[in-house]
């Protein structure tokens, strides 16, 4: 049997009640990553830069499974903001970075050889900008949004209001994290990790 890479425990992070904010303190992980500008529902680059994220994700895994080591790939994520923070009506100036967490066992040499087998295979823009960071939130508070991406709004606003009277600033760029798939779920079925880092005012 081959055996399976311990990774971070991320379950709770990624299991947060719908009903009211938690708090929670985010490990260091390592994450693929890529940065762009625009709305995501209109902006090619971010539906290439999704394409690419996933081609290595599944590249190291195959890969590494060859080997005996087994992993399962992550949730899509996505760091969302503008230059004044973090505005939901503002998509055309959002400055985005998707990112899918891996397991330390994956090296930049595995993603290296990954990448180079998949421009062989198909040309990719955004395949060679994606690159691999330790990403280390910190405190945050999250909720669990249930519904369409578009109804976000309410959700987002009790996490800030949470965040507040727990006597903190919100701190860092808003993070969502994608549990279900738009392709194959009605949207009101959609289920979205909406994670705040905060500090102490």
């Amino acid at each position: 049997m081959s055996p399976t890479v311990a990774a971070v425990d991320v379950t709770k992070l990624l299991s947060p009640s719908s009903k009211e904010p938690s708090i929670v303190d985010v490990p260091a992980m390592q994450f693929l990553m890529v940065d762009g500008v625009g709305n995501p529902n209109t902006s090619v680059t971010f539906q290439e830069a999704i394409q690419a994220l996933y081609s290595l994700a599944y590249g190291a895994k195959f890969m590494l499974k060859k080997s005996g080591v087994e992993f399962s790939v992550s949730p899509l994520e996505a760091l969302w903001g503008t230059a004044r923070g973090f505005n939901p009506k503002q998509k055309a100036a959002w400055r985005w970075t998707a990112m899918i967490m891996l397991p330390d066992v994956v090296k930049s040499s595995v993603l290296d050889e990954v990448r180079s087998e998949a421009l062989r295979k198909k040309p990719m823009p955004m395949l060679a900008k994606v690159r691999l960071e330790t990403f280390h939130e910190g405190l945050s508070a999250e909720i669990m949004h249930i519904g369409p991406y578009s109804a976000e709004a309410p959700t987002i606003a009790v996490l800030h209001d949470f965040i507040k009277k727990q006597g903190h600033r919100l701190a860092g760029r808003h993070h969502e994290i994608y549990l279900g798939d738009p392709r194959r779920s009605a949207p009101e079925r959609l289920r979205t990790v909406i994670r705040q880092p905060m500090r102490a005012r």
